[in-house]
């Protein structure tokens, strides 16, 4: 029988024994009684050193020590009733913690079942049924009702109506038509559509976050790790106790209560399961954090570095004004320069041309195209040499006179892109990148939640931040930064505490594993970002962060609660089994009502709380 089966069959030996033994004593038959209670502890006994020998030979040491200390010496002063409860209360105990712990790893566990396994794939021949990992970029995919969406892509054809609850924590469905995207791991709730795969598997947005739930589950919160610590410290306080009540009350049953009441289950317990707790709330949130070490850590924050563009942003800048020479109109400047920033993968080239499709231009195929990286792009549209890029790039090509010409765009709030034809300046498109709506409120939260530093750091030009960020209550404002600068920033605010740093792109992952706590925009940033990040926000939607620090300070605060409780009343009882005040059987009884009650205060890290948030602590 498999080790889970035993624990959950465990509890029945004891039960059934204090039951017969109890049926025993009203028959008049006490010498039966005693053997049965005793049987019914010995089988809970050995049980309990194997586990105890299997955690030694792992270098643990077992802090179910003191539940084989009590029953045994119970056994050994001839308190078989006393023995026997215990036995039944440490079974009962482990079913009672495993409960907590599926309980706590349920909207986690529910992220790791959803993981398809095939897909449904056009071939030569028609669909076929393939694994995943044969699935290559550019395949088409159907997805049917009810299939979850294998890898990441974009609508081929059909109406997606997709329920992203899963990875979101967003209960209304999405739609989503031909050419819009759809992330793997998101369940298909509307008719069947067709997919095109953007990305294998294995580098899929659900993969990632298999790998992340897989690895945040395994890992142990510093707080945990304390907590053993103590329990040690616990452990040899309640063999000092009981010694002493044996040695002054010449009464060794005295010292058998001192133990009965002594387990150290709110350490044991409560920690690990509001760490749980708090990991699965998050989750089921759409905010993934990757293990308790990041949990606690997210609880402790003082200062906040922001990245600005698709963070602060909404990381679509949108053309909002243009200005055109030489006859040029409109339509056409943003024609020829989407035409030729179709070679282009920069943020700005793909905004342009997704904007000129979006107003039906007909764009150009782009000739004897080259690209200087991060400036710009040349090529031929139409039989004419289009420049399109930076003012500086592009007024370079044009003799360095014009940029004079583009002022009136108003270039302190946003992106001017400017654009030649044929050697001369032909106009220019102000793109501006607007702040995300409710951020104002936002940071004024993040400061209610134990927030006293926030500060921006960007790439952009110092005039673009200051625009930006005119009417938030920021503290310091950084800009013109390479990725490096970020780093050196994030090292500098420590000063101030412990510093968490907020990003999407790839140049913000030096400065999120710099940090104590990184923050990746998951939905929308670089996977570099992801990977790096101890945080990830799975829904583009900032007022998560908020959520994500609220979670973690009020899963910090009950862990704290619960240990402080549970071993104030376990000293309590203690104390009042030395002194003779409590019996070995309602010793084990009192320890009972507060391993329950230590378990169920932890299990409130799964509620949002009375307010929905709570400072950290």
């Amino acid at each position: 029988m498999a080790a889970d089966g035993i624990k959950a069959f465990l509890p029945v030996v004891p039960a059934a024994g204090l039951a017969f033994g109890l049926l025993a004593g009203w028959l008049d038959r006490p010498e039966v009684s005693g053997p049965l209670w005793t049987v019914a502890t010995l089988v809970v006994l050995l049980a309990l050193a194997t586990e105890i020998v299997t955690s030694l030979r792992r270098g643990e040491v077992g802090l179910d020590l003191v539940a084989f200390l009590s029953m045994t010496a119970a056994l050994a002063v001839g308190e078989t009733l006393a023995a026997a409860v215990v036995a039944l209360m440490y079974a009962g105990g482990q079913n009672l913690e495993a409960f907590a712990e599926r309980r706590a790893r349920r909207d986690m566990a529910a992220l790791l079942r959803r993981a398809p396994r095939t897909a449904m794939r056009y071939a030569a021949g028609g669909l076929a049924e393939v694994d995943l990992a044969e699935i290559a970029i550019g395949d088409r995919l159907l997805v049917r009702q009810g299939d979850v969406v294998a890898v990441d892509g974009a609508v081929a054809g059909g109406l997606a109506v997709l329920d992203e609850a899963a990875i979101t924590g967003e209960s209304v469905p999405v739609q989503r038509r031909a050419g819009e995207p759809v992330i793997s791991g998101t369940l298909n709730v509307g008719g069947p559509f067709d997919v095109t795969a953007g990305r294998v598997a294995k580098d899929s947005t659900f993969a990632g976050i298999v790998r992340m739930v897989e690895s945040a589950q395994q890992s142990k919160a510093p707080m945990a790790r304390l907590a053993d610590r103590f329990a040690l410290a616990f452990l040899g306080l309640a063999v000092a106790m009981a010694g002493g009540a044996w040695l002054f009350s010449g009464d060794p049953v005295r010292a058998v209560a001192v133990l009965v009441v002594a387990t150290p289950c709110p350490l044991i317990l409560a920690v690990p399961v509001a760490i749980v707790s708090g990991l699965s709330r998050a989750a089921a949130r759409g905010i993934l954090v990757k293990g308790g070490k990041a949990l606690e850590a997210l609880a402790r924050v003082r200062v906040l570095v922001f990245d600005k563009t698709g963070t602060l942003t909404r990381g679509e800048a949108e053309i909002t004004s243009e200005i055109v020479f030489g006859g040029t109109t409109p339509r056409e400047l943003l024609r020829l320069a989407a035409s030729a920033d179709q070679v282009s993968k920069h943020v700005v080239a793909r905004t342009l041309v997704a904007a000129a499709e979006a107003r039906g231009l007909a764009l150009a195929v782009p000739e004897k195209a080259r690209e200087v990286p991060g400036e710009g792009v040349v090529a031929t549209i139409d039989g004419r040499e289009v420049a399109v890029g930076g003012v500086g790039f592009v007024t370079g090509l044009t003799g360095g006179d014009d940029a004079d010409r583009l002022g009136a765009l108003g270039k302190d709030r946003g992106i001017v892109v400017a654009v030649a034809v044929d050697g001369r300046l032909a106009g220019g498109l102000l793109m501006v990148d607007e702040l995300r709506a409710g951020a104002v409120g936002l940071l004024h939260r993040l400061r209610s939640l134990g927030i006293v530093r926030i500060v921006l750091a960007t790439g952009d030009r110092r005039a673009v931040a200051e625009a930006v960020t005119a009417d938030l209550p920021v503290d310091a404002i950084h800009a013109d930064l390479a990725p490096g600068d970020k780093v050196a920033i994030v090292v500098a605010e420590r000063a101030h505490g412990a510093v968490m740093m907020v990003g999407d792109g790839v140049n913000d992952a030096p400065a999120l594993a710099a940090a104590e706590i990184g923050v990746a925009m998951g939905a929308t940033g670089s996977a570099a970002a992801a990977e790096t990040a101890d945080v990830v926000l799975l829904v583009d939607q900032l007022d998560r962060l908020a959520e994500a620090l609220a979670i973690a300070g009020r899963s910090r605060s009950i862990a704290l609660q619960s240990v402080v409780a549970g071993l104030g009343l376990s000293v309590i009882g203690m104390t009042a089994a030395a002194f003779g005040l409590i019996t070995p059987v309602q010793g084990a009884v009192m320890q009972e009502v507060i391993d329950v009650a230590v378990i169920l205060n932890a299990l409130r890290a799964l509620t949002p709380g009375r307010s929905g948030a709570a400072a950290p602590a």
